[in-house]
């Protein structure tokens, strides 16, 4: 039977599940970005929408 320090290194040591952690981080990170820009980016989206609407009405598809 190991002994409980010899298991606590083995833990310690232990990174199968690293990766993981590391992409829920990152997605954590993400969405608080998302939070905190949430106005601008909204803005930023209905403006770009409306151009490419104002555009995709007033195609006539002569080339020009």
């Amino acid at each position: 039977m190991k002994s409980i320090s010899a298991e606590f290194k083995r833990l310690l040591n232990d990174e199968s599940g690293q990766g993981a952690t590391e992409y829920v981080l990152l997605v954590v990170v993400v969405v608080a970005l998302v939070g905190l820009f949430r106005k601008q980016i909204t803005e930023a989206l209905g403006s770009r929408l409306s151009q490419l609407a104002t555009e995709i009405t007033g195609f006539t598809g002569d080339g020009n």
